[in-house]
């Protein structure tokens, strides 16, 4: 019997501009499997993004229920979703969005920091994942300088270091050359298959689709089809 980290049903997202109601998303419902690697792709504002941030808990449904590793985080306050991310979630952007003032290793040390984890114990992890990522040598670099492609390297160190159940990316390789682009989709997958992570990538790049088990199709703000190609390890 398979087991989902990630269960949604009849999802539903209206936004108010003004007077008017915008709906985002409409009767949406996916599972998606432990262990699956998963790709949404869609063009800009097919709603793509908006799923990915009400399965972080960033944002609130209208309607309908998330179940992630069988907890109904729209039933969850702030303090709770917090706490709830900062155990099981993982998010690399496509901003890089890393602190400026700290260096590679300080950013990637973040989440365990906000964990509680010992400062030696932390410091270790954080350049085991930088290793990890090629960044080896690249410790004591502030964002500043580093290149975009080893920024986002330090993105997903940091996503990773925790070594959530679920890691999603929303538009990871939006801000780079084809060939960073390859390297960066490489090694996310890379690394959630080698932990046997759940991931989510957010996309509008139908090569992006070629590595995922499942690619969600989103049009208008539901889903047109979806490609299963997952095989289960039993």
């Amino acid at each position: 019997m398979d087991k989902y980290t990630v269960e949604i049903e009849n999802l539903r997202k209206v936004y108010r501009v003004g007077d008017e109601k915008v709906v985002a998303l409409d009767n949406v419902s996916l599972n998606i499997r432990s262990g699956e690697i998963c790709c949404i792709l869609g063009t800009s504002g097919s709603g793509k993004s908006t799923l990915l941030h009400l399965i972080a808990g960033l944002e609130k449904p209208t309607r309908g229920t998330i179940k992630i590793n069988g907890n109904r985080i729209e039933k969850m306050n702030e303090r709770q979703l917090a706490l709830f991310r900062q155990r099981f979630i993982g998010f690399v952007f496509q901003s890089y969005n890393l602190l400026p003032t700290l260096t590679a290793l300080e950013n990637v040390s973040l989440p365990l920091t906000f964990r509680g984890i010992k400062r030696n114990i932390r410091e270790r992890e954080a350049a085991r994942m930088l290793d990890a990522v090629g960044l080896k040598t690249h410790m004591n670099h502030l964002p500043t300088q580093m290149s975009g492609g080893q920024q986002q390297r330090v993105g997903i160190a940091r996503a990773f270091v925790c070594k959530p159940t679920l890691m999603l990316a929303d538009e990871p390789t939006g801000n780079l050359d084809s060939k960073t682009t390859r390297e960066i989709k490489e090694l996310i997958l890379k690394l959630a298959r080698e932990n046997r992570q759940t991931l989510i990538i957010v996309s509008h790049d139908s090569d992006v689709a070629s590595i995922a088990d499942k690619t969600v199709h989103i049009l208008d703000g539901s889903i047109e089809k979806i490609e299963d190609n997952f095989i289960s390890e039993g």
